[in-house]
Order: structure tokens, then C-alpha cells, then sequence
């Protein structure tokens, strides 16, 4: 049901269009690619290192949209593949879920991530009725998260203890409410 959605994402003065989409097979190169990045690989739990590894990645994205559980959308910009935008760990009977995103190296510091995740929070409210608080979290020393957590409208609400391993260092938990 969910998997054929494509939500554009409008030009800016000083960004082209960008478009949300599923991910796809065609896109596990770009995928091993981007996830080279060490900085990317601090932040995030994506560890794609082979053709194996990236066809697993996309089966597990392919099978969250099939569960209606997790729904991950490449942020693509003139067919290559630019970041990722997730929604996912819904709770309290779907009125709680998580947001997610990451951006490639070399497409940083575009304004991308605020973008496409405004445009992944519009859809969730509007596909989600029971949906009322989005969270967000990272890691304190991930400054940048913080500033697009900001900028879509986040508060931060928390910070929280270290939870090794996927938070080794204390963290925020910023929250949008409807």
C-alpha cells in the first residue's frame, strides 16, 4: 500500500527539487558508498560494506513498509541518491513514533536534512491520524542533528544517559507534537 509513495520536496532559492522515495535494489551501490563514511558510521547504526550487506539493508527497508512498521525513504536529487529519512519504533497505540535521517558526506551543509524530514513529518501527519508526538534523538556531540532538530520544530525535551552501543555518549531527545 505504502510502498509507491514519492513525496516531492520543493526547490529553494538555493536547493534544486529533491524527491522522498522507497529504496531500491539500483540503489545499493550509492548506498555502499555513502555509508564509507566515518562520520556517517559514528551516528548511525547503517553499516553497508557489500553488495550482500545492501541487498539486506533494502530487504529490511522493503519489509517495514510491508509491515506498515518502518518507512524509510531515500532523499533523492536528480536520480542519485542523497540521504535517508525514516519513520519507525511507533508506541502508545501509534500516537509515538521515531524519526530518523542521515545525509551523504558531500551533500552536507545543503539544507537537505531539515527538507526532507519537514516533508516526512507533513506526510506522517497526514498518513498517521493517531500520531500526535514524533521523537527525535542523537548523540550531544552530533551539533548538526541539533541544529535540524531545531529547525523543523523539535524541542528539546531530554537528555539522556549513555546506552552503549548505540549511544556511547549521552544523548537528546527532542519531540514535535502535533
Amino acid at each position: 500500500m505504502y510502498s509507491s509513495v514519492s513525496l516531492p520536496v520543493e526547490a529553494t532559492e538555493s536547493a534544486p527539487a529533491l524527491r522522498l522515495r522507497p529504496w531500491r535494489a539500483a540503489d545499493i551501490d550509492q548506498l555502499i558508498e555513502i555509508c564509507r563514511d566515518p562520520g556517517l558510521r559514528r551516528y548511525t547504526s547503517a553499516s553497508v560494506d557489500s553488495t550482500a550487506d545492501g541487498v539486506r539493508w533494502v530487504e529490511t527497508q522493503d519489509s517495514g513498509w510491508a509491515a506498515g512498521q518502518r518507512f524509510s525513504f531515500a532523499v533523492v536529487g536528480d536520480e542519485r541518491v542523497l540521504g535517508n529519512v525514516v519513520l519507525k519504533e511507533f508506541a502508545d497505540g501509534g500516537a509515538t513514533a521515531e524519526v530518523g535521517y542521515w545525509i551523504a558526506a558531500w551533500a552536507r551543509g545543503q539544507g537537505l536534512a531539515p527538507r526532507a524530514l519537514d516533508v516526512l513529518t507533513q506526510w506522517a501527519g497526514e498518513t498517521f491520524v493517531a500520531l500526535e508526538r514524533l521523537v527525535l534523538l542523537h548523540q550531544v556531540d552530533n551539533v548538526a542533528s541539533c541544529r535540524v532538530a531545531q529547525k523543523c520544530g523539535f524541542a528539546l525535551e531530554q537528555t539522556l544517559t549513555p546506552a552503549p552501543p548505540r549511544f556511547p555518549l549521552e544523548g537528546h531527545l527532542h519531540v514535535r507534537r502535533r
